[in-house]
C-alpha cells in the first residue's frame, strides 16, 4: 500500500498579538485539510471558522502565580518555614537526588523541603530520565566512587545497617531516585551509571507519614523519608529523622485540614477489599497485585 500523501489546504492567516499562546488541536489537519476533506466548507462552517479565528484578536488574561517562599518553595500563605530547622543540618554525607522530570512541577513535593533542611553543598538535585558519562561527568565520577550507595529495593540490595558493618569503606555519598515507583524503576534500569554504586535498601518498621499520597505498601517511604532514615543511620544521629520529618508532617496536616483525604496504601486496600478499580487484565500487573495482597516484596 502506498503511503498517503496529504495535501494541505492553505488558510487565511490572522494576525495575532505578540505573547498570545496558541494551542494546536490534535487532528486539525486531518479534519480541515488533506485529500478527504471537502472541496469547500458549508456556510455554517465558514461562519464558525470565522468566529473562531476572530478569538485570536482578543486579549489573553494571564493568571498570576501565587508568590512562593524562597526557602521551602511553598506559596507564602502556606509557608512551612516555621517547621524547618533554623539553620541547615550539619552532616558529612553527600546526597544526590535523581528526580524524574514529572516530579518537578508537582505541588505536594517533598524534595524542596529536604533541600531546605540540608546544606546546599551536601544536597544536589539532578533532573532527567537518562544520564551518561558524557552528559554528566560529575554524576559519573560520584557513581564510580567506592563510598557511594544507591537506594533501590530488590533482591540484589543489601540492608544499609548490614552493609555498614561489613564494608571496609564507610559510605560518604547516597543516591536516591525521586519519582513514582514505575518512574524510579525506569531510571534505575535504563542508566548504566547506576550499576556502579552498591545497591542498598532500608530495613525499617516505620510506616510512611506521607499520607496524602498513595504508596504501593505501608513500608514504602517518600523521598524525604528515605533520606531522613538513611541520614540518621549514616550520621549516627536519631534527631535528624525527627527534624526532617517535621515539615512533612506539617504539610500533610495542613492538607488534611483543607479537604485532602488520607490515602491508604494499595496493599491495604487490596487486602481489605476496598480497592476502587477493577483488577487489571494485564498478567504482569495482575501478578503485582497478587504479590501486594500476599505481602510479598516486588
Amino acid at each position: 500500500m502506498e503511503p498517503r500523501k496529504e495535501a494541505r489546504t492553505p488558510r487565511d492567516t490572522v494576525a495575532r498579538p505578540h505573547g498570545v499562546w496558541t494551542t494546536p488541536v490534535r487532528g486539525a489537519e486531518e479534519q480541515w485539510g488533506g485529500e478527504d476533506s471537502p472541496a469547500a466548507p458549508s456556510s455554517d462552517s465558514e461562519a464558525d471558522c470565522g468566529s473562531a479565528d476572530g478569538l485570536w484578536g482578543l486579549p489573553v488574561e494571564q493568571t498570576a502565580r501565587r508568590p512562593e517562599c524562597g526557602r521551602c518553595s511553598r506559596p507564602q500563605k502556606v509557608c512551612l518555614c516555621p517547621f524547618l530547622p533554623v539553620h541547615p543540618l550539619h552532616i558529612s554525607t553527600h546526597l544526590y537526588i535523581i528526580q524524574h522530570p514529572a516530579e518537578e512541577n508537582k505541588v505536594l513535593r517533598t524534595v524542596p523541603l529536604l533541600e531546605a533542611c540540608l546544606p546546599q553543598d551536601k544536597c544536589k538535585v539532578k533532573i532527567g530520565r537518562r544520564f551518561s558519562e558524557e552528559r554528566d561527568t560529575e554524576l559519573s565520577t560520584v557513581c564510580r566512587k567506592s563510598g557511594t550507595l544507591i537506594f533501590y529495593p530488590g533482591a540484589e540490595a543489601t540492608n544499609l545497617e548490614e552493609f555498614i558493618l561489613d564494608s571496609p569503606v564507610y559510605p560518604s555519598t547516597i543516591i536516591i531516585i525521586d519519582g513514582t515507583w514505575s518512574q524510579a524503576k525506569d531510571i534505575f534500569y535504563k542508566n548504566s551509571l547506576f550499576r556502579f554504586p552498591k545497591q542498598v535498601q532500608l530495613k525499617t518498621t516505620i510506616s510512611s507519614q506521607y499520607v496524602i499520597r498513595m504508596q504501593p505498601t505501608n513500608r514504602c517511604l517518600s523521598t524525604l523519608e528515605c533520606a531522613a532514615v538513611a541520614l540518621s543511620i549514616l550520621e549516627k544521629n536519631n534527631s535528624i529523622l525527627e527534624t526532617l520529618l517535621r515539615p512533612l508532617q506539617a504539610l500533610c496536616s495542613f492538607q488534611l485540614q483543607h479537604g485532602a483525604q488520607i490515602r491508604l496504601s494499595k496493599e491495604y486496600l487490596l487486602k481489605n477489599g476496598l480497592y476502587p478499580k477493577p483488577m487489571p487484565k494485564n498478567k504482569r500487573k495482575l501478578r503485582k497485585m497478587e504479590l501486594l495482597m500476599n505481602s510479598v516484596k516486588i
